[in-house]
């Protein structure tokens, strides 16, 4: 498990977005048990307060819950609770920016259609 961290954004919203990636790509799985704040503070070499401020944050999401005497662990339905979210906000960041775009080039819905499906072949996007 590895952490790298950027100085754009406090580091403990950067655990929190990365403890969610690792969730979504199946790296932690939904009933592991998460790493303790203690371990990751050790080993991230920062103060436990920021680890938990960021578990906190899945914890506020429904995506990993406190045991008591237990540790921390992912909860189940956390994996499609990350796709869900992360569906609309493909589509928020993505789909209106290219509607509306393509509405200001006076592109038809079918040309669009046809142009994204273009872009696909064999599930690979290609140029």
């Amino acid at each position: 498990m590895s952490f790298t961290f950027d100085e754009k954004e406090p580091i403990y919203i950067q655990i929190a977005d990365q403890l969610r990636d690792m969730v979504f790509t199946r790296e932690i799985l939904e009933g592991d048990q998460v790493p303790s704040t203690t371990k990751l503070s050790q080993q991230l070499k920062i103060n436990p307060a920021t680890v938990l401020k960021g578990m906190n944050l899945l914890v506020e999401d429904g995506l990993i819950e406190k045991k008591r005497g237990m540790g921390m662990f992912v909860c189940k339905g956390a994996y499609e609770k990350i796709l869900r979210k992360r569906e609309n906000l493909f589509y928020e960041d993505y789909i209106e920016k290219l509607v509306t775009e393509a509405l200001r080039l006076n592109i038809s819905e079918e040309k669009l259609l046809e142009m994204v499906q273009r872009g696909y072949q064999n599930g690979k996007f290609i140029n």
